[in-house]
């Protein structure tokens, strides 16, 4: 048996994280205490042909960033020198990091700021540019997304023009858009566009060794646009019900670090990602992703291999976004995709609130239809094998 062989026992794994997330985390964060009293900071690199260099992690801020100042202080005094936000995250985000700015005014020039429109059309997107602007306390935004395209159809010539003029107005200084779904589509034909800056993509462990995404990548890597990766943790934390469950969890225990460390390594590996975009909502987390920035070791080919096969199999249980398959199939204007993304924020990230109230945006006549839809010819396309219907209607009773 290979947990055998590893000396790994179930009960050696659950006694060691019985201590909990933050025993798992002491290893790492103990280390990053001792190098942060030397200038170790969080290394950066290159966005694309942009001539900025960024953090290689970068703070999220869909959480109450109002009420973690002195957190938001500390991040930037590590290194965490790109900071993610948008007009409709909850919570005062773009208000909470003005405040900091309001107060810090010399810290803005040492922040790469990124902020979203959910308008597609150019007056939306200046009215919300301009209403981030005076939330944030600043006369520009080094990157605009327009936020969680489907499809590269939501970019025209008209988003373009307003780009340009936006930029010569000193209000942007670089473009692009964020995706949660179609991804590997949309960065394709953005490659081809030839004027967009930068792109926020779902990638991880997961979908960074299928052939589409490492295809996507390369083209956007080919056309010099500036990556960020988010949901890099693929599902959450590794859970213990398998033998290759048990060995992954404990194997990155034994080494000093955790999964969720392991999961942002994976994403290092590849340069041609220039940082993660990951939500910190407290100091432990915040500590414990940098701690995996600074991290020199890295991940071994074994360790690579293990995620891989993890991923395998435990991909019936993971959403890819790939939602042109699964809507299609169903015939209808049901937001699966958007679904599964909630049902994710609530039990991946914890946040049942935020998530039900996304939820609770879509119109009522959608949220009836739920529960009603045959997904067998979604479900026979879905390339995860997923049991859709299925996590359909646990988000209606988990989320309503």
């Amino acid at each position: 048996m290979l947990i055998k062989e590893n000396q790994w026992s179930r009960r050696r794994f659950l006694k060691a994280t019985g201590i909990a997330g933050l025993g798992a985390l002491a290893a790492p964060v103990d280390k990053l205490a001792m190098a942060a009293e030397t200038p170790t900071m969080v290394p950066t690199r290159p966005f694309g042909k942009t001539g900025i260099d960024v953090s290689i992690l970068s703070l999220g801020g869909m959480f109450d960033i109002a009420s973690n100042q002195l957190m938001m202080k500390q991040a930037l005094r590590w290194g965490v020198t790109y900071w993610d936000t948008a007009d409709c995250y909850q919570r005062g985000s773009e208000r909470g990091m003005g405040k900091y700015f309001k107060k810090y005014p010399q810290d803005r020039q040492k922040v790469f700021l990124v902020s979203k429109s959910d308008a597609r059309d150019p007056d939306g997107m200046t009215r919300l540019l301009n209403r981030s602007l005076k939330r944030l306390k600043t006369d520009y935004i080094d990157l605009y997304f327009v936020h969680g395209i489907y499809s590269i159809d939501e970019l025209d010539d008209s988003t373009r023009k307003w780009a340009e003029k936006a930029k010569a107005a000193g209000k942007i200084k670089f473009f692009g858009f964020s995706t949660h779904s179609n991804m590997e589509e949309c960065m394709l034909e953005a490659a081809r566009l030839g004027w967009i800056d930068g792109i926020m993509m779902t990638y991880n462990y997961r979908l960074m060794h299928t052939e589409g995404m490492k295809r996507a990548v390369n083209a956007c890597a080919k056309a010099g646009i500036g990556m960020t990766a988010m949901k890099t943790q693929g599902g959450g934390s590794v859970r213990t019900d398998s033998d290759t469950e048990l060995e992954l969890a404990g194997r990155f225990l034994e080494k000093g670090f955790t999964d969720a460390q392991a999961k942002l390594m994976a994403v290092w590996q590849n340069p041609d990602i220039a940082s993660i975009c990951s939500q910190m909502p407290n100091m432990t987390i915040l500590m414990a992703n940098i701690a995996a920035a600074v991290n020199k070791t890295g991940l071994s080919a074994r360790d690579t291999q293990l995620l891989q096969r993890y991923a395998r199999e435990t991909r019936t249980d993971y959403c890819t976004g790939c939602t042109n398959i699964c809507e299609s199939a169903v015939g209808e204007e049901i937001p699966i995709g958007d679904v599964m993304r909630f049902l994710m924020y609530c039990r991946s990230y914890g946040d049942r609130h935020y998530a039900m109230a996304e939820f609770n945006k879509l119109p009522e006549k959608t949220r009836r239809q739920l529960a009603r839809i045959d997904y067998s010819k979604a479900e026979q396309r879905c390339p995860q094998n997923m049991s859709i219907g299925k996590f359909m209607r646990e988000a209606i009773k988990e989320l309503s």
